[in-house]
């Protein structure tokens, strides 16, 4: 029988008591309401993705809020046709320093998922005009979150190839490249000769390789670094401590996630996360939360993880 996901999180210590409920992922809601905090007593990040609608429908007045929150940084997501929405980068940089907030990330996607022998010229084309559009974003980071399609060896090989060629891109114009994970990256590929295990009675001993290992091992270390997403991550059966241990120096960002407002789950420890991390010199993250789970807006989830990360003990 297969390792249940409840095993696991119990065997890498990221299940705390009440976090779930008996064969499902249920989270614990907890109030709406959230404990006083001084706004912007810590330098706490937010992917502008959480917000979704909320922020889009008025740019101006939702960089205000997110400022008002105590957001101090912001990674952009919504790059399209060399715009952020319906604003020229430069005026959108103008919006959100207006507002108080530091662009320092962003989270961008070539139009092409399959990588191929043809159309790499055009990715890397591509991978230039979105790195000239983001210089004038003022970003320190532009990473890329989608995965590309891996099934064998020789496409991991390939992505590497890409992505080394994008990092040397951004590199030139002063911004590192990186990638962000879910939890596909975890999945194992057959190493060449052997037979992957299925069915019921399959082995359990660990065989292929693991998808996001070998983007790391294609990828040069000097252009490439990783934003570990440490929600997906275990959501793929990995423990994020395990490959802060493996990798210290290639992830060098993190996404701070539950599943839904930081900390209500009760499945995530991210005492453990933030130690582990700031021990090895990760020092910067963004929250990021998706679809509320809870009755309350995008901006009231957005403020309950800034509140929950500013008033805990183990955050710096």
């Amino acid at each position: 029988m297969m390792e249940s996901k409840r095993d696991f999180l119990k065997k890498i210590s990221l299940l705390t008591a009440g976090g779930l409920m008996t064969g499902n992922f249920a989270p614990v809601i907890a109030s709406a309401k959230t404990a006083p905090t001084i706004a912007g007593k810590k330098v706490i990040g937010l992917q502008i993705y959480s917000l979704m609608k909320e922020l889009t429908e008025n740019v101006p007045e939702g960089m205000k809020k997110i400022k008002e929150i105590g957001y101090s940084t912001i990674e952009l997501a919504g790059y399209g046709n060399r715009k952020m929405g319906q604003y020229e980068v430069g005026e959108y940089r103008k919006i959100a320093e207006d507002a108080g907030l530091k662009i320092t990330s962003a989270h961008v996607n070539p139009p092409e998922r399959t990588y191929t022998k043809d159309n790499v010229a055009k990715i890397s084309d591509w991978w230039k005009l979105a790195v000239e559009d983001h210089v004038k974003l003022g970003v320190g980071r532009l990473i890329q979150p989608g995965m590309p399609t891996i099934e064998t060896h020789d496409d991991a090989k390939l992505v590497g190839e890409v992505f080394n060629n994008a990092g040397e891109i951004a590199k030139a114009a002063g911004i590192k490249w990186g990638y962000h994970n879910h939890n596909m990256e975890f999945k194992r590929i057959a190493k060449p000769g052997e037979t992957l295990p299925t069915g019921p009675g399959a082995v359990l001993r660990p065989v292929g390789d693991i998808v996001y290992d070998l983007m790391m091992e294609a990828t040069d270390p000097a252009l490439v670094f990783f934003e570990m997403d440490v929600y997906w991550t275990v959501m793929g059966q990995m423990d994020p401590l395990d490959y802060f241990e493996k990798y210290p120096t290639r992830i060098q960002v993190l996404h701070i996630k539950d599943r839904s407002v930081l900390g209500q789950s009760g499945m995530m420890n991210f005492e453990n996360i933030f130690k582990k991390a700031y021990s090895i010199g990760i020092n910067e993250f963004y929250v990021e939360i998706e679809k509320i789970k809870t009755n309350m807006t995008q901006f009231e989830g957005v403020k309950g993880c800034f509140d929950y990360l500013n008033n805990a003990s183990f955050v710096k």
